[in-house]
């Protein structure tokens, strides 16, 4: 069965999709959403929100350009493609 953005399950076809959501517009159904950060280690969720700050403080101004830089280029080139 597909998974949604959040991880909840879905019918894999329109028609089943369709009477899922007007069961939960109705409310004879309640939709089931997984909270991504409830499946993780809350230290491990912490850990990460440092590492990534410890990781920007030690960056070089030029590292930091050269990251943006090539942050840029991928999404330009990502709007080019969708163009053509």
């Amino acid at each position: 069965m597909p998974k949604g953005p959040r991880g909840e399950k879905r019918p894999a076809d329109v028609i089943g999709t369709a009477v899922k959501v007007m069961r939960i517009a109705s409310g004879q159904e309640q939709e089931d959403i997984n909270q991504p950060e409830a499946d993780k280690d809350q230290a491990a969720v912490e850990l990460g929100r440092k590492g990534g700050k410890a990781r920007a403080e030690k960056l070089t101004p030029a590292q930091r350009r050269r990251i943006a830089r090539k942050a840029a280029q991928a999404r330009w080139k990502a709007v080019s493609d969708a163009e053509q």
